[in-house]
């Protein structure tokens, strides 16, 4: 378990985290969010050990990772965004390595890594050969070494091609079965893809800690229905709309003559379509289109960090 209590960092005069709170339990994939300069890094820094807290306290599984560090990172893997692999190297022969200033066992761990992070086919090439998405495989084959209870992940699969990345989130969701996994990202789909969990800083503060779906739901609406009418009862279809229970809000925009697109805000999980249809044509609205757009992780974000 990962405890992070009351936690901020300063810089000089400038206060880069703000009284950060939050716990993570063992098995649970949680996604880091927050706009450049938010402070993400710098909690991730802290959490690691890299950077002392100027207050606050982190605890791994309990230890304080300041008063007992080496204790704490043992329990620790970290892949940061830029992985400093040895390009020189050969794939089998840098893990080597890296098992022996560990402390493991290679003969056992090298190929057990090997097969969990797909390194078969790299394994007597240079790490200067790979692809981006094999170094991706190499970096995270070095953070598992230790066998950390907690694993670390910033941008892990920044800059991989679609094929690279849907490899690299599988292996973060069979990873994420038996540990407790942060990852740091832009690409707020795949928090949405692989995390059941997401916390956003902003400005240096924490903004949200929620579920996923929980966070969705947090703007006020959970999704939105457009439907474009004509016809006769056009110009009720606003105050008909409003009657149907489940309709948080309705807009309306012009966008032809005779028709216009009523903008349907929804609460919470209600279904509100058939309803709804079945009221505008019996009061004389003609359907040209009707579409559901569910609230993304991406709306949240915006709405939680563009005024912070």
């Amino acid at each position: 378990m990962i405890e992070v209590s009351h936690v901020s960092r300063n810089f000089g005069d400038f206060r880069a985290v703000n009284d950060v709170s939050f716990s993570i339990p063992t098995g649970q994939i949680v996604g880091l969010l927050g706009p450049n300069g938010a402070g993400k890094t710098t909690t991730m820094r802290m959490i690691t050990g890299f950077l002392s807290p100027s207050s606050g306290t982190v605890k791994i599984d309990g230890i304080d990772i300041t008063e007992n560090p080496v204790e704490a990172k043992k329990k620790i893997g970290y892949m940061p965004e830029s992985a400093p692999l040895y390009g020189e190297m050969i794939v089998e022969d840098y893990l080597v390595y890296i098992a022996n200033i560990y402390g493991q066992n290679p003969a056992e761990k090298v190929p057990a890594l090997c097969a969990e992070c797909g390194l078969k086919e790299v394994m007597s090439k240079n790490i200067s050969e790979l692809s981006r998405g094999n170094r991706q495989r190499v970096a995270l084959a070095h953070a598992l070494m230790n066998d950390p209870e907690i694993l670390i992940l910033d941008e892990p699969t920044s800059g991989l091609d679609p094929n690279q990345v849907e490899d690299v989130r599988a292996i973060i969701r069979e990873i994420g079965k038996t540990r407790t996994v942060i990852v740091s990202t832009h690409i707020l789909s795949e928090v949405e893809t692989i995390c059941s969990r997401a916390i956003i800083i902003s400005g240096g503060k924490l903004v949200a800690d929620s579920s996923i779906e929980e966070l969705k739901n947090s703007i006020g609406t959970s999704s939105t229905v457009y439907i474009t009418v004509g016809g006769n009862g056009a110009a009720g279809a606003p105050e008909l709309a409003k009657a149907i229970t489940g309709v948080a809000g309705v807009s309306v925009n012009q966008i032809e003559d005779g028709l216009s697109e009523l903008v349907v805000s929804v609460n919470g999980d209600a279904e509100i379509r058939p309803s709804l249809i079945k009221k505008l044509v019996e009061g004389g609205c003609d359907i040209y289109e009707a579409a559901l757009n569910k609230n993304t992780l991406e709306d949240v974000f915006h709405t939680l960090t563009e005024a912070k």
